[in-house]
Formats: structure tokens, C-alpha cells, sequence
């Protein structure tokens, strides 16, 4: 593996992120809801950094199924706080082709927020295939694939520090 971004680089963005959280909702009430699994690090390194009145929740979503190729996502919104008429962000580890986030913000218009915007750790080049972008991206990064900070191979890796990429050769379908 190689590393693409350090902990320090990963610790200055989740500031980042933090501060324009800030900047946009000051010291309105604030529900934040992490896609699991990937986002579970980002989720609390930004929680923690935030002062305002926070609710903070979970969405699953799966569309891998220990493969590399996508498949049909399957949304559990069952773990979500009551977010009628609230301003929320979604956080999610990587924005790629675009199609998970986009399916969650149908879903999660349905549950009747006031406001939705979406936070999220990387954005691949090159690779977005639905109209919308998200509001926060703290990393652009080359299509790779990449590992750790909460990104997996396998359910394996999360648990790094700092984001690697895997080289070919580690992944096999």
C-alpha cells in the first residue's frame, strides 16, 4: 500500500470541515447523519468538533457485498434520529460515481427535513455519474482505490490512521 494522505492531512481537513459546518449553521441546531460504515471515523472526528445543538444518527447502505463491483443499494434508515423539519448533513466517505449519495438524499427527503446538505471526506476524479456534487468535499483524489480512515477492502483496513491506496495486485474479485 502507499499512503495518500497522513493523519495529519486527514486531522487538518476534519478541521476544515468543521469550521465551514460552522461558518454555514453557526449555532442552530444541527442533525448529522453518518452512511455507514465508511464514515463512521469522519462522523465522530467532526461531531466532536462541533459546539451547536447536535442530534447525530446512522443510515446503512450497501451496494458492494464483498466485491469491488457495484451492485443495487440497499437503504436501512431504521437507526435515524426523527429529522422532520431539521437541517441536516450527511456524512459519507467517498464520493465516486455519485449514486449512493444520490439515492440517499431521495430517501432522506422523505422523512421531511427542512434542509439537506451532504459532507464528505474524498471525491474521486473523474468518476461522477449523477447531476448532483456534495456541498463539503475535503479531499479531491485520483481514481484509485483506496483504504483506511474508515474505507475498507473486504471489511478490512478501516482501522488505518491514514488513507492508503491499494495496489492492484492486493485486489482480486
Amino acid at each position: 500500500m502507499r499512503i495518500l494522505l497522513t493523519e495529519d492531512e486527514l486531522r487538518n481537513g476534519v478541521a476544515r470541515l468543521a469550521e465551514e459546518i460552522r461558518q454555514e449553521y453557526g449555532k442552530s441546531p444541527l442533525t448529522i447523519i453518518g452512511i455507514l460504515t465508511g464514515s463512521v471515523m469522519l462522523l465522530a472526528d467532526v461531531v466532536r468538533q462541533l459546539e451547536m445543538p447536535l442530534r447525530v444518527g446512522v443510515i446503512q447502505t450497501s451496494s458492494y457485498r464483498n466485491s469491488t463491483t457495484r451492485g443495487e443499494l440497499f437503504i436501512n434508515a431504521s437507526m435515524m434520529p426523527d429529522i422532520k423539519n431539521r437541517d441536516v448533513i450527511l456524512i459519507d466517505d467517498i464520493f465516486d460515481t455519485g449514486h449512493t449519495l444520490n439515492e440517499v438524499i431521495r430517501e432522506i427527503k422523505s422523512f421531511g427535513p427542512k434542509s439537506i446538505k451532504s459532507a464528505v471526506l474524498l471525491s474521486k476524479s473523474g468518476r461522477c455519474e449523477v447531476p448532483i456534487r456534495p456541498d463539503f468535499s475535503m479531499f479531491d483524489i485520483p481514481d484509485e482505490f483506496v483504504v483506511g480512515y474508515g474505507l475498507d477492502f473486504r471489511d478490512e483496513y478501516r482501522n488505518l490512521p491514514y488513507l492508503a491506496v491499494l495496489e492492484p495486485q492486493d485486489i482480486v474479485d
